[in-house]
Order: C-alpha cells, then structure tokens, then sequence
C-alpha cells in the first residue's frame, strides 16, 4: 500500500462517522496536494484533515486518532500520537483558561508527564493520588516537554491499586558543544493552547499566523562519553545568557534579523562547561539548575560517575 493510501485510510477512519466520504475521496484530495502542487505529506494531510473538520463542524479534540497503543510515560517522544496509558495523579493545578476541566502532572514507573482535560470534553475528574486507565490520549509538545490532552473520546477508567512512580530527573556535567536550529528568538504559534514554533511564519496546524516571540536554547552537550540534548526555556536562557527577551527583539529589531540573537548566544555558551539538572522528557533534558563549571570535568571522575548512573 502506497504512503499516501495509507494516509488517506488513516483520515478515512477518523472521519467516517461524522462525513459520508470514501477512502478514494480522501486519497483523490491528498494526491492533488502532493502530485500537482508538490506539498509534503504530512502538510497535505494536516490540510485535508483541517477540510473534512470545518466540513464536519468539529474541533481536533473531537477526532480520534484511530488505534491507539499502550505505552509507558518515557515512551513519549513524538507530538499528535494516540496513546492508552496507565497512571497515578501527582498533582492537580489550578486551570487558567475556561476552556480547561483539568490539569496536573500524572506518573508512572518511568517517569512523569503534565496532561490537560479539556472542559467540554465533559470527562470524570481526576483525583490526587488516583491511579487511572487512560485511554485513546493524545500527545503534544513545548519546548522539548511533552504532555497529553484528554478529550471528548477519552475513556477513563479508575483502577483499584497503586503505582509506583519513577524519578526521571538527570544530572550532566560537560561542555556545550554545539547549539541547534531553532535557538534564539523564536516565534510561536498564538492560538489557545497551540505553542508550536512557526516555520516561516506558519503554524503546523494552523497555518499563517502571526506569532509570538520566545527566546530558548536547544543544546548539546558532551559529558566526555555521552551527547546529551538539552533545552533551555526563556527563563533559563535568560538567566544563562543575560539576555532578556525584550532584549533580544530589540537586537533583532536593529540588525532587521533575529539570526543574530542565536549568533550572540552561541558566542556566549558553545565551548563552556556547566553542570545541568533536570527533569527528561522524552530524548531531552530540561535545564532546571544550571551551573557553570571553570573547565573540563576530569574524565576519570566523569566515567566513574557514568558508571555508577
């Protein structure tokens, strides 16, 4: 089977509840999108996928992504996948928009993730401390930490028992060697509760958009055995570099190119040691603490500790 005909069955299968479509219908519209006008895959099914839910009057929240598989919390690393998972509630916070039911942080063996419910989705509340069955979930990502979003074909159910959850906090102690595309000044999608970064001023899911600025770092860093890939957020890259985001649009601004604010960072932190602790999420480390360290760690002392992780 072609990658477009299994693309279009995928679609087919989210819709053919709600549409009265067929798999060639769908296929027809993603061939024209990637034959005759050359756009990529994964664009031509977000579009036709953005068509057959304003045709139908549904929000994305409303779609199943069809099957979903069973997975533990460290196996999240991909945004928009259909997932069951098995979880204890950490914690509960409060809301900041209306249009939220719930949100907190859940666990498992493996570690920990932030989940959102959506207010029509009209689900059961969570409780602290409950142990829950969730399945047909969604994944998203910000900034390297990944969540999933219960949504109206949640199906939650309590289990009778209890879970132990794992520490999934990481310490490096290494050099920053290299600083990867998509650091700096960035612009995120503004919608509610979208913060995707544009590419060339369009959001993945929602198109041309005008976006908000944020300012982070996606490093690497060497530990004399181990690459490790971390990521700053606004604070931490403001607290690393001394550079606030108003700052930075205003070196922007300037020079009329936000490629010079990841140009002045880069001079600043590529080639310097630091210590970094943080909770990982995926493949990536989240700076929390940051240290920085007068030179190299010696690599007796790095592989010993390696060893003893």
């Amino acid at each position: 089977m072609s990658d477009v005909r299994q693309h279009a069955d995928n679609i087919h299968d989210q819709f053919s509840d709600h549409l009265d479509i067929s798999v060639d219908d769908v296929e027809e519209r993603l061939r024209t999108l990637v034959d005759e006008y050359t756009v990529p895959i994964d664009e031509a099914r977000r579009s036709v996928t953005n068509h057959y839910l304003d045709e139908a009057g549904l929000d994305r929240e409303d779609l199943s992504g069809g099957s979903s598989e069973a997975v533990q919390i460290e196996a999240v690393d991909e945004p928009e996948q259909w997932i069951d998972l098995t979880a204890k509630v950490i914690e509960l916070w409060d809301p900041r928009s209306d249009s939220v039911a719930q949100v907190g942080l859940l666990g498992d063996p493996t570690g920990t993730i932030k989940f959102t419910k959506w207010a029509k989705s009209d689900l059961p509340a969570l409780e602290e401390g409950g142990v829950y069955e969730l399945r047909n979930v969604v994944t998203d990502e910000y900034q390297g930490r990944y969540s999933v979003k219960l949504n109206s074909t949640t199906v939650i159910e309590e289990l009778d028992e209890d879970i132990e959850v794992g520490n999934d906090t990481s310490e490096i102690e290494g050099a920053l060697v290299d600083m990867q595309s998509g650091s700096g000044l960035i612009k995120r999608c503004p919608e509610e509760d979208c913060t995707r970064v544009l590419q060339n001023g369009r959001c993945n899911e929602h198109g041309e958009v005008e976006g908000e600025f944020d300012l982070r770092i996606k490093a690497v860093v060497d530990d004399g055995i181990d690459a490790h890939e971390v990521i700053f957020d606004k604070d931490a890259t403001e607290d690393l570099t001394g550079i606030s985001l108003e700052e930075a649009k205003d070196m922007a601004m300037d020079a009329l190119d936000t490629t010079v604010v990841a140009d002045e960072i880069r001079d600043q932190v590529v080639g310097t040691y630091y210590r970094i602790e943080g909770p990982t999420f995926g493949r990536y480390v989240l700076a929390d603490d940051v240290t920085e360290l007068d030179g190299p760690t010696d690599p007796e002392e790095l592989l010993i500790k390696a060893r003893s992780m």
